[in-house]
């Protein structure tokens, strides 16, 4: 496949270095205007770097590794021109407008946004169990403070002063989480997509000083049974504050989509 990748981030930087290594060619970076030239600066110039409006035909998928902003940006350009399309920004889709946009563009131009899992597993049992009645599912994300700075658990602790114990600063819907909490909250919106969606999935967010990891419960109630399900996740090498299974999510929706036999 002729891929293309929106950003230039630790993710991007991963999804680059597989495809590098596979059968599959890079075919466009889209930055924002501000990015491409620091980009052509560090690269000695990159014919690769578009902008939304110069992406070549060819392509056969693009990959948003950037963000809300730029799901938000240009999601909706790409899919319209038929051009399937993997994210893990999911907590974008709290926002009802830009789901119902990029629902309308995707149909008009045939195409396809297709979600990474990013750094939650356990969502195809959320899945199966939604098809039968699920009373309850709630997400605990856990994070050690400095995970949560630049967030509005500032508003709420003082993440600097704390070296022990652990305390809550959200409780609500995965709606309020993943639109509050725009950079930590894809997975909550993950787990409301996979199951009772976003104003009925429980959401807590904790700042705990006796962890390095981040880590991600589920847990579900229902017709099922019951499960859990936990996470302990590190980050990638180059960036602490991005989710090194979340990379791998991307890589392996890209996967999905060519094998001739999928899980």
């Amino acid at each position: 496949m002729i891929v293309g990748i929106i950003g230039n981030g630790a993710i991007a930087r991963h999804v680059r270095e597989h495809i590098a290594s596979s059968n599959h060619s890079l075919g466009a970076v889209l930055l924002r205007p501000e990015r491409r030239r620091e980009h052509g600066e560090e690269h000695g110039g990159d014919h690769h770097v578009y902008s939304v409006g110069e992406l070549p035909d060819d392509l056969d998928l693009m990959i948003d590794c950037a963000g809300h902003s730029a799901l938000s940006a240009y999601g909706a350009d790409i899919l319209r021109r038929g051009t399937n399309l993997i994210t893990v920004s999911i907590g974008a889709l709290a926002d009802q407008k830009l789901y119902d946009k990029l629902q309308d563009s995707a149909l008009q131009g045939n195409a396809k946004l297709h979600l990474a899992s990013g750094a939650i597993g356990a969502l195809d049992c959320l899945q199966a169990a939604r098809t039968g009645q699920l009373a309850s599912v709630t997400y605990v994300g856990r994070k050690p403070p400095i995970g949560w700075v630049g967030s509005p658990a500032e508003q709420v602790l003082d993440l600097e002063a704390m070296t022990t114990g652990a305390a809550v600063h959200f409780e609500g819907s995965a709606r309020e989480a993943a639109l509050a909490y725009p950079k930590n909250a894809n997975v909550a919106a993950a787990v409301a997509l996979a199951g009772l969606g976003f104003e009925k999935t429980s959401v807590k967010l904790i700042a705990d000083a006796a962890i390095s990891e981040n880590i991600h419960e589920i847990e579900a109630i229902g017709d099922f049974g019951s499960f859990q399900f936990q996470i302990r996740g590190k980050s990638l090498p180059d960036n602490p504050r991005s989710s090194a299974l979340a990379a791998m999510s991307v890589v392996s929706k890209l996967e999905q989509l060519t094998n001739p036999i999928m899980l």
